[in-house]
């Protein structure tokens, strides 16, 4: 069986990864593939390198694949992040990896329950207005932020259903059309969180296959 593991890595960063993934495990293959690049070791193990965001009519620039890579990468990008997990949420903008501006707040949301009957049918509809009331005030925090500092890009991360719920909020509308990055995977939203959602946001995907 074959180990998955993953990690982003800045553009500044990449070409050093590369010489030690090389050193680690012998002579690499470069492939383009899927708007990134596929490396093959010869010891067998893989790694899949995709760009933070499409080229959009803006290439990277280089003499082969590994600096276009790099180029793509390193370009400025604005993006807007939205983290939302139950209990919190954190939203913002950020450019070059670093928040242009950021909003982080809570909202309690009750775990599951085993109770049944009527029991459940009223914490069920608890539990339904609680997610709604923190998908509300991420949205309108969200739109506030975005109106004020325009991302080209929408990166959502945490609880996938919470965050596709935001994306139909009225007051997310004028936003929610804007062409999706990677989502990412986060815990409990804190700015911290969404300070390091944004480089990642703004890096290279590594995904290595170790046989």
């Amino acid at each position: 069986m074959s180990a998955t593991r993953t990690t982003h890595v800045s553009a500044d960063r990449l070409p050093g990864w590369l010489q030690r993934f090389a050193a680690g495990n012998g002579a690499v293959t470069l492939t383009p593939e899927h708007g990134g690049l596929h490396v093959a070791a010869a010891n067998g193990t893989e790694a899949d390198l995709l760009a933070p965001w499409p080229d959009d009519g803006r290439p990277g620039r280089g003499a082969d694949d590994v600096e276009r890579l790099i180029s793509l990468a390193g370009q400025s990008r604005t993006l807007g992040l939205v983290l939302l997990r139950r209990g919190g949420y954190a939203v913002g903008v950020a450019r070059d990896g670093m928040l242009l501006a950021s909003k982080a707040g809570n909202r309690y949301v009750q775990s599951r329950t085993a109770a049944g009957g009527g029991s459940q049918q009223r914490f069920a509809r608890r539990r339904t207005n609680q997610a709604d009331a923190l998908v509300q005030t991420a949205a309108e925090q969200a739109a506030r932020i975005f109106t004020e500092q325009p991302p080209e890009y929408l990166v959502l991360g945490g609880d996938r259903a919470l965050t596709e719920l935001l994306a139909g909020e009225r007051v997310f509308q004028p936003f929610s059309g804007l062409s999706r990055l990677r989502p990412l995977d986060v815990p409990d939203p804190k700015l911290a969180v969404l300070a390091k959602a944004a480089k990642d946001a703004s890096s290279v995907f590594v995904r290595v296959t170790v046989p």
